[in-house]
Parts: structure tokens; C-alpha cells; sequence
């Protein structure tokens, strides 16, 4: 959702007077409500992964023919997603081929995968006229944020920040293979507490187990927020910070949607497909042999791509 701000704010460049309304799960509308470009978003129905849920996608496709769009873009490429658009007789309907979407798409694309090598690009694309012939520059995500809200999130948590808060990003929900050892981000967290940094520790209920990892470590003298935050609060608290390291995740896409200084670390993933997009980011990764592998676990079983990643080379990049 964070890369889909991308597409926004291109749109918004285009046609400064488009009304761009995001159908989409309800947890992200935090993330959309700190989108300008958006006017206003619209519930997916609540279906189970996989679920065609064909009767739910009819009744929101009728329903959404009284706002008379003029145009649908899709960036899921399954079938199912083109029912809805489709249903609600929207009469120009953007995307790529994906899933043979014949008849319930008339803007069809076709992905140049050599050209278009970033997600980001494939989503900025959608925008642009239908061949593309060139790489495509794409406007960096950018997350408003309340200075009134913020300041109600640093109340309930009764902090006081410092200017100099390191916030570790642990989790990653895809698996094992994308995430930086505990021990690893540990030993950060003890050099720059040694050295007078706050480190917070962010992430989903999820992330909990490996952030109470962290913490013992350093006898507790991190402050741990997984799974004690909404993604609002989240974001407002990433705000804050002055560095933060990250597995490939979607705090690490909102941390650099706010501008700051990231460390980001990729294991099984590409870091070239699915970049921090901010000029502050610094990516690690070794390149291995067998890495991008893009498996949840590691199919060698040794994650040589994270654990050789020493957490020295962590702090050097934030030295620099």
C-alpha cells in the first residue's frame, strides 16, 4: 500500500483534479488516511485468502455504480479482483493481462518484466500511456503526519523522546529468511544504548517473541511496542525516530515514506525489486549465491544471506 502512494501522487500529477477513492482491506485504511492524494477509501470485503466470495464481490460492484467512476486500476493481477470493477460497469478498466482477464479488463497492459524490474514502477505504470518504452522515474512515497496526533501517541506511551531514537524493526510476516538475527540487532541496541540512544522496538504482536529477545539482551532497557500499537500509533512513533533498521518489511516501506534514516536489511528478498524508496536508505545485502531465493525458510537451512550480515556493519552505516 505504502508503493501505491506512488501511483497516487502520479496520478494527482497528471490530473490535479482527480478524485482517487482506494478500495481496500480496512487495516490499511490507517496508511490511506495519511495519503493526501486520497479522497476516500472503500472497504474490501472481508474474505478469507483465496476465497472467490462471489456473491460479496457482486453486491459491492452494484453498489458502487451510483459514484459513476470513469476509470477502475487494478494493481492485484488475479482474476477475481476484475469482478468488481467489471460489476459496477466502471467504463474504463486498467491493468495488467494477470490471470487471462479478457472482457473484464478494456485497458489491458502487458508487464515488460526487463523493463519494468520495481514494483513500484509496475504500479506508477498503470498511469502512464500504454507502451512504455523507458525506465520509469517514480515519485517517492510521502506519509503526512499530526503534529496534534503525535503528540496524543507520546502521551499514551508517556515518553519523552530524545533526539537521537534508534527504532529496530525485527519482524518481517513473510518468514524466517528476511529476518536479521535477534542477536544481531541485540548488539546494536546495546552499542547505542551505551551510548545515550533510545531503542525502540516496533513491530506486530507477531514480532513479540523476538523483540522480548532484544530486550533481555539489554536487560530491558529497550522500550517494546509490538503489538501494543495500532498502525497509526506506529507510524507516528517511526516519525520520531532519527535511524531505523529494518528487515524487508512494511515498516521498513513506511519508514522511508517518512523521510528518515534507514538501514534496511534484505536476506531472501531483492532488495532491486522492492526498494526503501527514499534517498536516505541504505540497503545491506551480501548478494550470495543463492540469494534472492524468495523463500519463506532457507532452503540450506543456514540463512548465510542474514547471519553474515555482522551487526558492526549495521552500525557503521549508521556512523555514516
Amino acid at each position: 500500500m505504502v508503493m501505491a502512494q506512488s501511483l497516487f501522487i502520479r496520478l494527482k500529477q497528471q490530473q490535479p483534479d482527480c478524485q482517487i477513492d482506494v478500495l481496500a482491506p480496512t487495516w490499511t485504511y490507517a496508511l490511506l488516511a495519511r495519503m493526501p492524494e486520497v479522497s476516500k477509501a472503500l472497504p474490501m470485503p472481508a474474505l478469507a485468502r483465496g476465497q472467490l466470495g462471489l456473491v460479496e464481490r457482486i453486491k459491492l460492484g452494484k453498489s458502487l455504480r451510483a459514484n459513476n467512476y470513469q476509470q477502475a486500476i487494478l494493481l492485484p493481477n488475479t482474476w477475481k479482483s476484475a469482478l468488481i470493477p467489471f460489476i459496477a460497469k466502471i467504463p474504463l478498466r486498467t491493468g495488467y493481462i494477470g490471470e487471462c482477464r479478457w472482457g473484464l479488463l478494456n485497458d489491458i497492459r502487458r508487464l515488460d518484466n526487463a523493463l519494468l524490474t520495481q514494483t513500484v514502477q509496475r504500479f506508477v505504470a498503470l498511469a502512464e500511456y500504454p507502451h512504455i518504452n523507458k525506465v520509469l522515474i517514480c515519485p517517492a512515497p510521502q506519509l503526512k503526519f499530526d503534529e496534534e496526533q503525535r503528540q496524543q501517541t507520546i502521551e499514551k506511551f508517556n515518553l519523552t523522546p530524545t533526539n537521537k531514537i534508534l527504532a529496530l524493526c525485527s519482524g518481517a510476516e513473510y518468514g524466517e529468511a528476511k529476518r536479521w538475527p535477534a542477536s544481531h540487532y541485540a548488539e546494536v541496541a546495546r552499542i547505542k544504548l551505551q551510548q545515550g540512544w533510545q531503542v525502540w522496538l516496533l513491530g506486530s504482536q507477531k514480532d513479540s517473541v523476538v523483540a522480548a529477545q532484544i530486550n533481555q539482551l539489554n536487560d530491558n532497557n529497550c522500550i517494546d511496542f509490538t503489538g501494543k500499537t495500532n498502525i497509526s500509533e506506529a507510524i507516528d512513533l517511526l516519525a520520531l525516530a532519527d535511524t531505523v533498521i529494518s528487515n524487508d518489511s512494511g515498516l521498513m516501506h513506511v519508514a522511508a515514506a517518512l523521510d528518515k534514516n534507514i538501514i534496511a536489511i534484505y536476506g531472501s528478498s531483492d532488495p532491486h525489486f522492492t526498494p526503501p524508496l527514499s534517498a536516505k536508505a541504505k540497503i545491506i545485502s551480501l548478494g550470495l549465491e543463492c540469494s534472492p531465493c524468495f523463500q519463506r525458510e532457507c532452503p540450506l537451512t543456514h540463512t548465510n544471506c542474514l547471519v553474515n550480515i555482522t551487526p558492526q556493519q549495521v552500525i557503521n552505516q549508521i556512523n555514516n
